[in-house]
């Protein structure tokens, strides 16, 4: 089969290697010059499968509102939403009722357990080097966090994870670089989970698909899908610059590089061509293209922050900085060992413009990082991000057909893309190819979200 995969970003990307792999002839479409430019670009990179949890959940409302007035807020709701935003709010608080939550959280686990087993075969086959670290501590400043992570804990006993409780010692003892003057009650040690730079991933795979035989056209953007038993993508040659006008969602103060590879002048006039099938993997700027077609997924940005520094060396033996992943709780901070880096991500923001970075965001960053590692990294060379995490209300992404002949979507992972990219990809390719799927995908099809 000829198959269009539109986006190539993490999602779109494994999608395509999923689908080469089967023996399809693939060609991706991005409109900007390299893969994992926007949402893949510059994420937390934590693979933690136990972890990966709908963010519609029995109280989470009530948090939501307790945090509006806080200064170090995980989750920020900007005055002046939309229509569209209030709309997703509100389908959002009805699926943080408890047996909705519990239903998704299965869903999404389920899906986040198998895409780790893909993700580490395609990494031992492909040889693939990521900067991949292991374990992941969650770390729990007093007593009252540890209460509050006891109902994860025996969800993570239910699905036979291997975790340890610690104390504030045995802490210091997996990541020794952690400061002595923060309080530090304990933690949860996850020994099995990992971190891993997402872009590198991405970029290596990239490089893999290009072997098997994808083409990728950057710098083209596509206007309009034509649904049938032959589907059609229109697209068109857009010039960098022109290419440039039309990020809407990046909002990034680092800038990713332009690839010349695969990327040919062409007419700027729109341009048809017919596949056999379309497979939309383009987070956000999906709904434009799925839009006319009668689809309108309740997809959100849910923005998020990072900041990327550079470790500061203290001898020939080594540093000060974290070895492998780590959560502060409290603030919902994830802090990653990059190789030479250091990664801190977090916030949930929602509303507000795109372009436009909180500085209480970015603030909080540097506050855990200064919290847990102090000096550790050379701050003078932090590159800040914000990047749209594409979130249904539920939780769990949307794959499958999309309802419209010709039309497959892989869409809305939320903050949780990386985690779920390898299996999400193979999940679409076995249903493109009409095989089963190796795991239960009910619960995850465009389905659920009609009605």
């Amino acid at each position: 089969m000829r198959v269009a995969v539109i986006g190539a970003g993490v999602i779109g990307v494994t999608t395509a290697y999923e689908l080469a792999a089967d023996g399809h002839e693939v060609t991706v479409f991005e409109r900007r010059g390299s893969v994992a430019a926007e949402t893949s670009f510059a994420n937390a990179g934590v693979v933690a499968p136990g972890y990966v949890t709908p963010w519609a959940a029995p109280g989470m409302p009530r948090k939501v509102l307790g945090h509006l007035l806080s200064r170090h807020a995980p989750v920020r709701v900007h005055a002046g939403l939309s229509l569209g935003e209030i709309g997703w709010m509100w389908r959002w608080w009805r699926a943080c009722e408890l047996g909705t939550y519990q239903a998704n959280r299965l869903r999404m686990q389920r899906l986040a357990f198998f895409s780790r087993e893909r993700l580490h075969r395609l990494t031992r086959d492909l040889k693939l080097d990521y900067e991949r670290g292991s374990g992941y501590l969650v770390l729990l400043r007093t007593a009252k966090d540890l209460a509050m992570v006891r109902p994860g804990l025996a969800s993570l006993t239910e699905l036979n994870t291997r975790y340890e409780t610690l104390d504030a010692a045995q802490c210091r003892a997996v990541e020794p670089g952690l400061c002595d003057e923060t309080p530090l009650h304990g933690g949860v040690y996850l020994p099995d989970d990992e971190v891993g730079n997402c872009r590198q991933f991405t970029t290596l795979l990239r490089a893999e698909a290009q072997r098997i035989g994808v083409r990728f056209r950057f710098h083209t953007v596509v206007q309009q899908i034509l649904a049938g038993a032959a589907p059609q993508v229109v697209h068109r040659y857009a010039p960098p610059e022109d290419a440039a006008t039309a990020i809407t969602h990046a909002g990034s103060a680092e800038t990713a590089p332009v690839d010349a590879q695969d990327t040919q002048p062409m007419a700027l006039d729109p341009v048809t061509e017919r596949f056999d099938a379309v497979a939309v993997c383009a987070a956000l700027d999906s709904a434009p293209l799925l839009r006319p077609l009668g689809l309108g997924l309740p997809m959100q940005a849910v923005y998020g922050y990072s900041l990327t520094v550079p470790l500061r060396r203290i001898d020939a033996h080594g540093d000060i900085g974290p070895r492998a992943a780590l959560m502060d709780e409290r603030y919902k901070v994830a802090i990653s060992r990059l190789g030479a880096r250091v990664r801190v991500a977090g916030s949930a923001e929602i509303g507000g413009p795109a372009e436009r970075h909180d500085p209480r965001a970015i603030e909080t960053l540097y506050k855990v990082l200064h919290d847990w590692f102090p000096g550790c990294t050379q701050l003078n060379q932090a590159q800040v991000w914000k990047g749209a995490r594409p979130m249904m209300p539920d939780g769990p992404p949307v794959l499958g057909r999309s309802g419209v002949e010709g039309v497959w979507v892989n869409l809305g992972h939320g903050s949780s893309g990386w985690a779920l990219s390898c299996g999400s990809a193979r999940v679409l390719a076995d249903s493109i190819a009409g095989r089963a799927p190796a795991i239960d995908v009910d619960g995850l099809g465009i389905d659920r979200l009609r009605g």
